[in-house]
């Protein structure tokens, strides 16, 4: 294969742990970082993301963060797409009726009320501490720096979060993308954006998409690897990212990414 590109979902795809590549995973992007620009494509923040670069050398490219709603490189903001406060304020308002917690992410500053198991989770998954404090709190600063959120994350019982879904896909479905990362969570983010909508970006006067290798595991990727020259599944992704993919690789925690790259890519 002969690819320019490689661009790689993380959370149960590039980590072999919850946190973490694995030295195989290190060994193979230091072969090829050389002849190939490796971009990381994340739902997650900027901070959640410098240090796997920084452990596989690769700080000099940009990061596609919150699903493509914020590319950042050199600790800058390139392009910024947020979900508007009055829908933010809506979201809330629905989610707390039910109980259900919500995170609030822009940029590098995440806030939650309370610390939660799966605050708790999410803090050793992502290796970044939250800000605790009242979300209606939040909301007034925010509205006072006239900015919205990058990505917010509902967290409930699989109940609650499927009757929330639901009602915000006849609410908001228009302006906002909702993603399930498990029964428990929601993760939104704005509509007008997506991981390939990033990857056009960052690519634009470069390289076209027929020289990107992609490899994904859930929901959020299948647009991503249906349009790259290339899209790999990996053994744990949905059975629906699955069906569209070009070939389907070992599971995140056998290093699926980096078996493909060393079977496949030579430089």
């Amino acid at each position: 294969m002969r690819y320019k590109v490689l661009c790689s979902d993380l959370d149960g795809t590039l980590l072999s742990t919850k946190n973490d590549v694995s030295d195989f995973t290190v060994s193979q992007i230091s072969r090829i970082k050389h002849a190939m620009r490796i971009l990381l494509v994340s739902a997650r923040m900027p901070r959640s993301m410098t240090y796997l670069q920084r452990r596989m050398g690769i700080e000099h490219e940009p990061l596609i963060c919150y699903n493509g709603a914020l590319i950042w490189e050199d600790g800058k903001e390139l392009t910024s797409t947020e979900i508007p406060l009055s829908d933010v304020s809506e979201i809330y308002r629905m989610a707390e009726k039910r109980g259900i917690g919500l995170g609030l992410y822009r940029s590098n500053e995440w806030y939650v009320e309370d610390n939660t198991t799966r605050v708790r989770k999410e803090i050793h998954h992502t290796q970044a501490t939250p800000v605790f404090r009242p979300t209606p709190d939040t909301l007034e600063d925010w509205g006072q720096r006239n900015i919205g959120a990058h990505k917010l994350m509902l967290m409930g019982t699989q109940d609650t979060i499927d009757s929330i879904f639901l009602e915000l896909q006849e609410y908001l479905g228009t302006v906002v993308q909702l993603y399930r990362s498990n029964d428990t969570l929601i993760e939104i983010s704005p509509k007008t954006v997506s991981k390939l909508s990033a990857i056009r970006a960052v690519m634009a006067g470069g390289h076209s998409l027929e020289e990107v290798i992609a490899f994904g595991d859930n929901y959020n990727d299948i647009e991503m690897l249906q349009h790259v020259g290339c899209g790999v599944a990996v053994g744990n992704a949905r059975e629906e990212v699955k069906r569209i993919a070009d070939h389907i690789t070992l599971e995140n925690t056998e290093h699926g990414v980096a078996q493909f790259i060393e079977q496949h890519i030579n430089i």
